[in-house]
């Protein structure tokens, strides 16, 4: 599953236990413009691996260290997410170079590597999200192409719930942001909040506005979880 070692001085010690998996895309190319900028000691920034569009996956971080992938972030209490996760890059030119969709091959090899970290620290599906998840006022990536669904059915992360037992269930859009929040996200900015929840859940349609799907997703993501049929 690792195909090559190129290790970063851009980490230290964690200070929380393993408890999430972080997907982010590069939004640099050539590849080794990525790595250069991963292993630079002046640019401060890493992750765990980094996977090209080939399949070629790189480790950058030794697991048991903190990368520097997240930045000021927040996920269902955690404000350290770089203590608590696995950073994982994805080579692609992002929203500023032309997006278009994940290349077979690199989610290929990023399914049976995030499998591995799922099972050795026993992630909850809940907990393996996007960069625009934890950092929603400054992130969207890896974006609305990424191909969660993929990942759901291998058990992987959350599948978008197919069955909605209420149409509506928040009376006005405080309603909904503070059910946002519960649900984990960081609500500081309620308009990219919204985005980076429409981003991963209805990704056809991202405007930032509260509306009865988003709101019908989020409770029953809710309910589930309350329920105890979703980890």
């Amino acid at each position: 599953m690792i195909h090559a070692t190129r290790l970063s001085p851009n980490c230290n010690e964690r200070a929380l236990p393993i408890t999430m998996a972080v997907i982010h895309y590069t939004e640099m190319k050539p590849i080794e413009t990525a790595l250069d900028r991963l292993t630079d000691p002046e640019a401060q920034v890493s992750a765990h691996y980094l996977i090209s569009e080939d399949g070629i996956v790189t480790r950058l971080v030794p697991e048991e260290q903190r990368a520097w992938h997240a930045g000021a972030s927040f996920w269902r209490g955690i404000k350290d997410v770089n203590s608590a996760s696995i950073g994982i890059e994805l080579d692609h030119p992002g929203h500023a170079g032309g997006y278009r969709d994940f290349a077979k091959p690199q989610i290929d090899a990023l399914v049976p590597l995030l499998a591995r970290i799922v099972k050795n620290y026993d992630i909850p599906r809940a907990n393996v999200v996007a960069h625009s998840d934890v950092a929603p006022a400054r992130k969207i990536d890896p974006g609305e192409l990424f191909p969660w669904g993929r990942l759901a059915d291998y058990g992987l992360c959350l599948p978008k719930p197919e069955k909605l037992e209420l149409g509506d269930p928040f009376q006005n859009d405080g309603a909904f942001m503070l059910a946002l929040e519960r649900y984990g996200y960081d609500i500081t900015d309620p308009a990219k909040a919204v985005e980076a929840f429409q981003r991963r859940w209805r990704p056809e349609l991202i405007d930032g506005q509260v509306d009865q799907q988003i709101g019908a997703i989020l409770f029953q993501l809710l309910l589930d979880r309350d329920r105890g049929v979703s980890r």
